[in-house]
C-alpha cells in the first residue's frame, strides 16, 4: 500500500526530481521492475538503487508537506462525494448545490444532473 502513496506522490512530483532519480523511480513504481533488474538495467548496485529510492521518497514527501497537492485533491473528491451524496438525498435543493459542485470540478454536479427535475424546480 505504501508502493502506491508513492506511486501516486511520484505522478504528481516526479517532474522536480533529478533525471536519474526520475528514472530510476519510474522503473519502480511505473514499470514495476525488482531492485536487482533496474540495477542490472542501469548497471549499477541494487543497493545504490535503494539508496536513490529512497532518497526519492524522502524528497516526494517533503514536497507533499509543503506543497499538499495529493491532500488537497484528495479533499475535494471527498467534498464532491459528499455533495453528490447530498444532492441525491435532496434533488429539490439542486440549485443551490450545482454551484457548489461546479466550484469543486464537477463530480457532484455530473450526479446532480443526471437525476430528473424535481417538482419544485
Amino acid at each position: 500500500m505504501k508502493d502506491l502513496n508513492y506511486s501516486r506522490l511520484f505522478d504528481v512530483y516526479g517532474a522536480l526530481l533529478t533525471g536519474s532519480r526520475r528514472e530510476i523511480c519510474e522503473l519502480y513504481y511505473l514499470c514495476d521492475l525488482s531492485l536487482t533488474e533496474i540495477a542490472e538495467q542501469r548497471g549499477v548496485s541494487k543497493q545504490s538503487v535503494s539508496d536513490t529510492l529512497a532518497k526519492s521518497r524522502k524528497l516526494l514527501d517533503g514536497y507533499e508537506q509543503k506543497l499538499r497537492v495529493l491532500q488537497t485533491s484528495d479533499a475535494v473528491r471527498r467534498a464532491e462525494e459528499l455533495l453528490a451524496a447530498f444532492s441525491a438525498a435532496h434533488p429539490g435543493l439542486r440549485a443551490e448545490t450545482q454551484p457548489i459542485a461546479a466550484a469543486l470540478g464537477g463530480a457532484g454536479r455530473a450526479s446532480a444532473q443526471a437525476e430528473p427535475p424535481s417538482e419544485t424546480e
